[in-house]
């Protein structure tokens, strides 16, 4: 995929690839590329310490010219001057988008997207998992209005591509709502569906109309029928908008 990352459908899921072998990720590729809804796919830390980062990325581009989004487990919590390090690497490898979670402050913020959109790389921007204990409130280490703080610097820099968890509601009605208001079009990428318990539907309906799409990893690649589990995740979506 060459140019600006354009998913190809309003809502839809983002399918990860984290089996645990290299012709596994591929056969899921192979039995998903072709639906409707399937945006894209999230490449972690599996194949790309297998292979390394370039040649996964081309290993799985001979197979679908679907936006290939690296997770990098979350890249943005190192020192802030790694930051062009890290894109010029990413794009160099070929990835069209990064999942960021540049919690080390609004200097990692501001290194990290203004770099990955210098290098004509889409960032999706969180800093928050879909774990009752990662917040200070449930018992966690981050504060709870870090993932506020971290999406408002990063749409200064120019993101309006957001990492908000999805298995409850409330925050992504919180965050679609109020950056609904400040931005043309904010979009949403939620993992948290399925086996942490989001309801892709109900999270359609949460977003205020905003683009949606969900990160589903085992409920596809652990299904019996990965392409027929794809297509009902999709199908939902859609039934929701």
């Amino acid at each position: 995929m060459t140019g600006p990352v354009r998913f190809r459908t309003r809502h839809g899921i983002i399918v990860a690839l984290d089996a645990d072998t290299v012709d596994a990720c591929r056969h899921t590729i192979d039995l998903t590329t072709g639906i409707e809804g399937v945006v894209g796919y999230k490449l972690g830390m599996t194949m790309a310490l297998r292979l390394g980062l370039a040649e996964a990325i081309r290993v799985l581009r001979t197979q679908t010219d679907l936006p290939l989004l690296y997770d990098h487990q979350k890249a943005g919590p190192d020192v802030f001057d790694m930051a062009a390090k890290f894109a010029a690497l990413a794009a160099d490898a070929g990835v069209d988008g990064l999942i960021l979670f540049p919690v080390a402050g609004p200097r990692a913020v501001e290194g990290f997207v203004g770099e990955t959109l210098a290098r004509g790389i889409l960032p999706l921007v969180g800093g928050d998992l879909p774990f009752p204990d990662y917040n200070v409130s449930g018992g966690g280490y981050v504060a709870d209005d870090a993932l506020e703080r971290i999406i408002d610097k990063a749409a200064e820099v120019g993101a309006d591509h957001f990492v908000i968890p999805g298995n409850t509601t409330d925050k992504l009605r919180y965050h679609s709502a109020r950056l609904k208001s400040r931005m043309a079009s904010p979009v949403f990428i939620v993992p948290g569906i399925g086996p942490l318990g989001g309801n892709i539907g109900d999270l359609v309906r949460a977003a205020h109309g905003c683009p949606l799409y969900g990160v589903v990893g085992r409920a596809v690649y652990g299904a019996a029928d990965q392409a027929a589990a794809a297509r009902a995740l999709v199908d939902e979506a859609m039934a929701a908008a």
